[in-house]
């Protein structure tokens, strides 16, 4: 089969493509922007890449079209297939149908850590010989790529819960049909399709209505919005973590390590490299669902030992003059306050400088206003670029006083940031997307200074 995918550089698309290249079949793809670490993936899997949405990519003639949620009506290739009525399908859907049935579907859910918890949980799995395929919305460091295929019955899979295309408004992860369920935790996001977080919970809802009763939830049990989901209907067995009565974890040490119990039983010591309760949370959730498919607690806590965690993820992208720069995904107030919190233990009173670029839709529209100050107090100069907001930074970062700089001028931020840095210092940018190619280019302003 000759599929065609339409925003295949999206992590999630562009896993797609990676399976489908695995399984056999010819792929190409088109986007209308390119940036690391998934244009680099696509061209290692030698994956032919067109820019921009053309209508004369229709003469291609694939078999199918694959459509990412990224793509709109008005779309000048997607108005050219409904036209001529040429075959097309979601990602997921494609997925689903060619790639999960008859598979032991393991999926991640959570406004947070769905990819941490998901790297976390295919590693266990690979470490204890299980060979599991899976599809992560960014690159575990231990695999070097966001997805694969595999002969074993196993995938582990980021199960989304924003919207399946413009033509199927269900959540993605209705499509995966899994037989372990992980809800990480549930936060309002996503304020350009839903409404509120009751009508997130629906979705989580219709979730746990397809996952069988020979299955397994395993879910956050400090998060009243998921227990509010779950009152609502569940018909397979729950684990909770995080709670004295499931999977919890003692005490962590100043080394990151620390204990793992379940219910009042020790499984063992994790001791690893990461730092943050919210990390700690991930690995509780990934150890029990590793246990449903066979994975013993010990087998997955050694796995731990070796986890390098997710690119993009406080990803050190470089140090210079004593200037660490690290580059990290976080674009909603509760990432980003974690992730901080998360450097600062690890850095004690070392100089935080935290470069944002509130680019999701949820930030654009403004929804989560009222926290990002909050959320960013704990960095000792805060930098915002504001180009494309519809809401003033300025204004919404006035608490933080002297210790905020706002600009919609890239290259102005860009000097400010490298003016400010001084040895010792730890820069971390928070983006969703390539933000300009900023961490690069710093660096460079850095070697140069």
């Amino acid at each position: 089969m000759h599929i065609h995918i339409l925003g295949i550089c999206g992590t999630f698309m562009g896993g797609i493509a990676v399976i489908a290249r695995e399984a056999g079949h010819k792929v190409t793809g088109c986007d209308a922007s390119v940036y690391p670490p998934m244009s680099t993936q696509l061209a290692a899997q030698g994956i032919a890449l067109i820019e921009g949405y053309a209508p004369d990519q229709a003469g291609l003639n694939p078999d199918m079209f694959v459509i990412g949620n990224v793509v709109t009506r008005g779309n000048p290739l997607m108005e050219e297939i409904l036209n001529r009525g040429l075959p097309y399908l979601s990602g997921p859907q494609w997925l689903a149908e060619h790639v999960l049935r008859g598979r032991w579907v393991q999926a991640v859910a959570g406004t947070h850590g769905k990819t941490s918890t998901a790297s976390m949980l295919a590693w266990m799995l690979e470490y204890a010989g299980l060979q599991p395929g899976f599809l992560i919305g960014g690159v575990p460091e231990n695999f070097g790529i966001s997805a694969r295929l595999s002969d074993t019955p196993f995938f582990v899979i980021e199960a989304d819960e924003y919207d399946t295309a413009f033509f199927d408004k269900r959540s993605k992860f209705v499509h995966y049909r899994p037989r372990t369920a992980v809800l990480n935790n549930l936060e309002f996001d996503h304020a350009d399709i839903f409404s509120d977080l009751a009508a997130i919970e629906t979705q989580f809802h219709h979730l746990l209505r397809i996952v069988p009763g020979q299955g397994l939830v395993v879910s956050n049990g400090t998060d009243a919005a998921l227990d509010r989901v779950l009152a609502r209907g569940c018909w397979t067995p729950v684990e909770r973590f995080a709670v004295a009565g499931g999977w919890h974890a003692g005490a962590q040490g100043a080394d990151g390590a620390f204990d793992v119990y379940w219910k009042e039983s020790v499984q063992g010591r994790v001791r690893w490299t990461l730092l943050g309760r919210h990390n700690q949370s991930n690995a509780l959730a990934a150890i029990a669902a590793a246990r449903h498919c066979g994975v013993p607690p010990a087998v997955a806590i050694e796995a731990l030992a070796q986890f390098k965690n997710v690119k993009r993820r406080m990803e050190v992208k470089g140090v210079v003059g004593g200037i660490t720069v690290y580059d990290d995904f976080a674009h909603h107030p509760t990432a980003i306050e974690t992730t901080l919190a998360g450097l600062r233990a690890r850095v004690n009173g070392a100089r935080i400088l935290a470069v944002l670029e509130p680019r999701s839709n949820t930030m654009k529209l403004g929804v989560m206003n009222k926290r990002l100050a909050t959320s960013l107090a704990a960095a000792d100069q805060v930098f915002c670029y504001s180009a494309g907001l519809s809401w003033r930074a300025e204004d919404v970062l006035r608490p933080l006083g002297a210790k905020a700089t706002v600009s919609d001028d890239f290259d102005g931020l860009l000097a400010a940031v490298a003016a400010a840095a001084r040895k010792g210092d730890h820069v971390l940018i928070m983006s969703n997307g390539g933000f300009g190619g900023i961490h690069e280019k710093l660096l460079k302003e850095l070697s140069a200074k």
